[in-house]
Order: structure tokens, then C-alpha cells, then sequence
């Protein structure tokens, strides 16, 4: 189900949206990390922010 209401979309940007995921091992990381908590590579990207209708 998309998310349609403006204030309902903040909440989830900011809960599941805005992270980043290491490259190397896939784990999610908090947004203002620098290394990965799990293998501690430096090669951090953001989470892809594409929210819809999975198909």
C-alpha cells in the first residue's frame, strides 16, 4: 500500500528510508555512520529511496 499522506511519508523517510548500506556486506548502517558495524569497510552508500507498489 503507497503512502500518500505528506506527513505519514516524513516518518517513514526518516525511519526506514534514511540509511546507509555497506557495500561490502550488505548491512544497514545509521545515517551518520562512517565505517560499517559489521565488517568495518569505509565503502558506505545510501539506502535507494524508491517507495511504490512492489511489482
Amino acid at each position: 500500500m503507497p503512502v500518500t499522506d505528506p506527513e505519514a511519508m516524513k516518518i517513514v523517510e526518516a525511519r526506514v528510508l534514511n540509511k546507509l548500506v555497506c557495500r561490502r556486506c550488505g548491512a544497514l548502517n545509521p545515517p551518520g555512520a562512517t565505517k560499517c558495524r559489521r565488517c568495518r569497510s569505509k565503502s558506505l552508500r545510501p539506502k535507494k529511496k524508491k517507495i511504490g507498489i512492489r511489482k
